[in-house]
């Protein structure tokens, strides 16, 4: 693998060793061992847990104390008194994120008042409105003029979802305005001694909060009211019993479709209740009733009748609905949602591919002018600056800069802030790397308070704006802060492993129990696994004049090989590698990789039909 400058990368096997309590997991599963200690190294040790990792269930949500949303701070309030004005048929306002998260959310919130409403009062109706913000023209957070506008149409509650938590002025302006305001949030607040003053707060990362979970995403925490809302309404029903059972049976399930979308497009933690989450939606939506969905799986090219992939949907779903808040206006996504009309879904479909079109295009172009910047930094070693980096074009897109700083950090292993300007002002959004706290840089460059207009964040993205005349300003103080703060440790690249194996412990078998470990995200990594000492046993063969793939064997002697295969991206450029350290037959590689079933046209006979994707590739060291 292409390595940067700052030296080779360091190759991490994921926690200890746990043998005996692996080797009583696999007898006890009847998986290979290796699989069993992937699961003990994380925290699956009892053929209890290892059961439930494997089968998800949805009474773990549901009937889990676990996750009883009444756990949660502030979901008392907040039922009583959106039952209360469900009953008395009050209009609601949903405040929304321009996001996936905060579109699925909003969606999710929206429907369930107006079933209930429905359910309870059939010849009434719930008016529930809804509000996402423009990216460009608001920007994140709640505003005080949208909830002005709110109360002036007769609304007197206002729920939001995925945001709020750091609207302390806002919730002021709402009780002054008369509004009730219920704010369910994830993200953290920028003081946690200070939270919106309004009627509840739910969101389990605020103090106080006994609800286990923390690492939920926004439309989980929209989840969570949805349910409580849906248990207490049975109360007014005219058949209690009936509407449970079409709770737990109908409602809740559909409901994580969307979950699950949101959940992976917000990289939070793929861990316990959050898998299980994902693993329900994910095969829920192999088959979606909702027009809108099916109308987005097919531009995604998403096959029919099978559940999609975590990666899937973090690469061909995601994007599709997070274009219409980064291009245009993310109201889209909720109508697409909504809508039972076939042809209006295959439109709002249709269009959010093309605006999904419209920012890779926009994200190519920027990335030249991006490439040609970098080149320019490095010096005659091919080493860039260890410091944050400050990138700015008048002509870059706002909704793709957080894109943009992800591409400097897979190609530079630095942070950076990757800025715009318009009309005066500089808007900027920026990605670190692991031990690098961005939030705190930014928070440390304005000590006067003078520097930003505003921004936020967290230990790895962070948004702000300022004068763009201050921006040599911001370069040169986080030049400065990066001289103490980003240590030669930061910047050099690191890779994780589960497991080191030989080559005669690939299975087929060990392929269908890594298979079963997914859904894959942060938290829950595809397993990983390093052979050291392979040989190249043929010519390399280049793919499109950028990837590449070896055929490698223990021996120089061996009869047989296996196929491994470098998909080149962002990040690692295999074609580049491959000239780099001189690779051809009879070189000895030690190998980082993931296992594949090999059914594509680079396939052999050998290995049961198994093959590897690279990770990462070094030359193997000559034993002492």
């Amino acid at each position: 693998m292409q390595s940067r400058p700052e030296g080779t990368p360091l190759w991490l096997k994921r926690k200890g060793d746990h043998s005996s309590a692996a080797q009583a997991l696999a007898t006890e599963l009847g998986c290979p061992e290796v699989l069993a200690t992937v699961l003990v190294g994380r925290g699956i040790e009892t053929p209890k847990a290892a059961r439930e990792f494997f089968a998800p269930r949805m009474e773990s949500l549901l009937d889990s104390p676990a996750s009883n949303p009444m756990q949660m701070l502030g979901m008392e309030q907040a039922v009583k008194r959106i039952l209360a004005g469900i009953r008395a048929c009050d209009p609601v306002m949903v405040y929304g994120d321009y996001d996936v998260d905060g579109t699925t959310a909003t969606v999710l919130l929206k429907t369930t008042i107006e079933r209930i409403g429905a359910a309870m009062q059939p010849a009434r109706c719930v008016p529930v409105s809804y509000h996402v913000p423009h990216r460009i023209r608001e920007g994140y957070g709640m505003q005080s003029g949208v909830l002005a506008a709110a109360a002036e149409s007769g609304i007197r509650l206002v729920i939001s979802v995925d945001t709020g938590i750091r609207a302390v002025a806002e919730a002021a302006e709402a009780s002054r305005m008369g509004l009730d305001l219920i704010v369910t949030d994830h993200h953290l607040p920028d003081d946690m001694t200070e939270l919106p003053q309004c009627l509840a707060v739910i969101n389990p990362a605020q103090p106080g909060c006994r609800y286990q979970n923390k690492a939920l995403c926004g439309a989980a925490v929209a989840f969570k009211l949805a349910h409580a809302l849906l248990i207490a309404a049975a109360e007014d029903m005219p058949n209690p019993a009936a509407w449970l059972k079409r709770v737990r049976e109908v409602l809740l399930p559909s409901f994580l479709k969307l979950v699950a979308i949101a959940t992976i497009a917000d990289s939070v933690p793929l861990v316990a209740e959050n898998r299980t989450i994902v693993a329900l939606g994910l095969a829920a939506l192999a088959n979606p009733v909702q027009p809108g969905l099916r109308a987005l799986l097919q531009v995604a090219a998403i096959p029919p009748d099978r559940a999609p992939s975590a990666g899937e949907v973090g690469f061909r779903i995601a994007p599709r609905m997070n274009a219409a808040g980064r291009m245009d206006v993310a109201s889209d996504v909720v109508d697409l949602l909504l809508t039972r009309d076939l042809d209006r879904a295959r439109e709002l479909a249709e269009k959010l591919d093309q605006l999904n079109q419209e920012r890779r295009d926009s994200e190519a172009r920027a990335l030249q002018a991006i490439d040609r910047e970098l080149q320019a930094m490095v010096d005659e070693h091919g080493i860039y600056p260890p410091e944050c980096l400050v990138l700015d074009h008048a002509e870059w897109h706002r909704g793709v800069i957080g894109i943009l700083a992800s591409r400097v950090v897979e190609r530079t292993g630095r942070p950076a802030l990757v800025v715009t300007h318009a009309e005066g002002d500089a808007y900027g959004s920026g990605r670190s790397v692991k031990g690098f706290h961005l939030l705190d840089a930014l928070t440390a460059v304005d000590s006067d308070g003078n520097l930003f207009h505003r921004f936020g964040g967290h230990a790895h993205a962070v948004g702000f704006s300022l004068p763009s005349e201050r921006l040599g300003v911001l370069r040169q103080r986080m030049r400065s802060y990066a001289e103490s703060a980003l240590t030669a440790e930061m910047l050099r690249p690191r890779m994780e492993y589960d497991a080191e194996l030989n080559l005669a412990e690939l299975t087929v078998e060990l392929a269908q129990w890594v298979g079963r470990c997914a859904p894959f995200g942060i938290g829950n990594p595809e397993p990983t696994f390093l052979t050291r000492g392979l040989v190249i046993m043929a010519p390399i063969r280049l793919i499109q004049q950028k990837h590449i793939c070896l055929q490698l064997a223990e021996s120089s002697t061996s009869p047989i090989s296996i196929p491994a295969l470098g998909w080149s991206s962002g990040a690692v450029d295999w074609a580049l590698a491959y000239r780099t350290l001189g690779l051809q037959p009879g070189v000895r590689l030690d190998v980082l990789y993931r296992l594949r079933t090999n059914i594509g046209p680079y396939a052999g006979p050998h290995f049961g039909g198994l093959e590897m994707e690279l990770c990462g590739i070094t030359l193997s060291m000559p034993d002492e």
